[in-house]
């Protein structure tokens, strides 16, 4: 795919339902409850869908399992690290539990995979891929629990007890089901059909605006300003500690430069967008996860990757 078709996807799945659902802000039709069920049906119809048509199909090598393994790192680590740094720092659990699901939460698929594609070619793009292969699970039985932790704590403090199988064992866990299902599929044997392969870029654009445009919606930039200077310690986070740590230790375990290569872009990725999902479907401070989402995501567009163009060419 050509590099302008690229950043076209970019442009067209990523900041043109941000910008579309913001300005349904100001219209009366559509509110909080239709962008809310939105949101519901792309967790619970179309990211499944894709996860499973996807999985149906990946090959993996025993060479390259340290990827999806470095993908998950990259959440642990950031996310860890913010959670020793940011003690004392919240008193409001809603504020905490965004926080902590912006740091976990990085941008390896749309950010990592275009940068890793202009950086390193093809191979970087397929690294990528295979390294956000555990990502839906790292969200949706890590960061989605977490999140609702947070909320449960806002509500309760430390009086109630926290169900562990109400964290774990609900509808939202859905994606999960169907990578496994992919897997399934494809290590019996079976084919996927051409026509469910022709299924996936529709549903790729179908599930990128369902997403985001109630991601918009729920932008206030007036809001959101209160908490820049709260989240400006996950920039360090993000692009110091973050990278430092996953580059040395894939300097120890990999020999393949342009795997190393791969998990140093990646790990020094912005906060995703789905820390703003994860807040708002578990009524976290949404506030708190945009303005990490909007501060991280310019200060690498403007910085970083320059500097990990300059040093990996």
């Amino acid at each position: 795919m050509d590099i302008k078709v690229k950043l076209g996807y970019i442009f067209v799945d990523l900041i043109l339902p941000l910008i579309f659902g913001y300005f349904l802000r100001y219209q009366t039709r559509f509110g909080e409850v239709y962008f809310k069920k939105m949101m519901s049906l792309n967790i619970l119809v179309f990211v499944p869908v894709l996860s499973t048509l996807s999985g149906w199909v990946l090959k993996l090598n025993l060479e390259l399992l340290w990827l999806p393994i470095f993908g998950l790192l990259i959440g642990i680590v950031p996310g860890a690290t913010a959670y020793y740094w940011s003690a004392g720092k919240y008193d409001d659990y809603l504020e905490k539990g965004s926080y902590l699901v912006s740091a976990s939460l990085s941008n390896l698929g749309t950010i990592g995979g275009l940068c890793a594609f202009i950086i390193l070619g093809e191979i970087g793009y397929a690294y990528t891929r295979l390294a956000v292969l555990l990502q839906d699970a790292g969200l949706f039985l890590v960061c989605f629990p977490l999140a609702q932790y947070y909320y449960q704590k806002s509500l309760h403090g430390k009086s109630k007890a926290i169900e562990i199988k109400n964290l774990f064992w609900n509808r939202n866990q859905l994606p999960v089901v169907g990578v496994f299902t992919g897997a399934a599929l494809y290590y019996s044997g079976i084919p996927r059909p051409l026509w469910m392969g022709e299924l996936l870029d529709p549903l790729v654009h179908l599930a990128a605006w369902t997403a985001l445009m109630p991601i918009g919606f729920s932008m206030d930039l007036n809001e959101m300003r209160q908490y820049y200077r709260k989240i400006l310690d996950l920039l360090p986070i993000k692009f110091i500690v973050n990278p430092a740590i996953a580059f040395l230790l894939a300097k120890m375990l990999i020999h393949d430069q342009t795997v190393i290569d791969t998990i140093l872009i990646l790990s020094a990725t912005p906060t995703a967008i789905n820390a703003v999902i994860t807040a708002k479907l578990h009524s976290l401070n949404v506030n708190v996860a945009m303005a990490a989402f909007v501060v991280t995501t310019t200060v690498f567009l403007l910085a970083v990757f320059p500097a990990l163009v300059f040093l990996l060419t």
